[in-house]
């Protein structure tokens, strides 16, 4: 069996309830994901293609989560590290297991930081579901367009340029 791994980014704002000290109020990452999924090599030498991975990512984590306000995104947790990796395991098992089988992830890894990282591996997520239950749902409200309070601070469209002269006064 081999290890693939393909790293992603997507930026975020999210905030940490009931938490005394800065990560209590609405601040933003850049977060780092290092996914890794496991299998044997295919008849073409390979386990998965890194652009498969990609796609993947791209179509069922990037719109869920790039620049939106984690918060209102995983409503069922506090939107830690270490929660996020729970996420991950858990939306991959109900959206995207369905339409890719022979793939599942061995590890998750998210830095929120170039310093600071939380991984969680299948067996503990495994482990963690089989114990108390207790893992977060996975459910995701999809934002319904730009003005959407899922959507990080500031993320909104400016307003309209009135264009040149809309400050004069007009001719009448």
């Amino acid at each position: 069996m081999l290890e693939v791994t393909k790293i992603f980014t997507f930026d975020a704002a999210h905030r940490i309830e009931e938490y005394v000290g800065k990560c209590h109020d609405l601040h933003g990452h850049t977060y780092r994901v290092e996914l890794t999924v496991r299998g044997p090599r295919g008849r073409r030498g390979i386990v998965v293609d890194f652009a498969e991975l990609k796609a993947i990512f791209k179509e069922f984590y990037e719109g869920v989560l790039d620049h939106r306000y984690l918060n209102e995104v995983i409503p069922t947790a506090n939107t830690t590290a270490e929660n996020l990796a729970v996420w991950f395991f858990n939306y991959w098992d109900r959206h995207v297991r369905p339409r890719y089988p022979h793939l599942f992830p061995e590890r998750i890894r998210i830095w929120e930081t170039p310093t600071s990282h939380v991984t969680l591996t299948r067996a503990d997520w495994e482990a963690g579901r089989e114990d108390d239950g207790r893992w977060p749902e996975g459910e995701v409200r999809r934002p319904a367009g730009p003005e959407d309070p899922g959507r990080c601070a500031g993320a909104a469209a400016a307003p309209a340029d009135p264009g040149p002269g809309a400050d004069r006064p007009t001719g009448g």
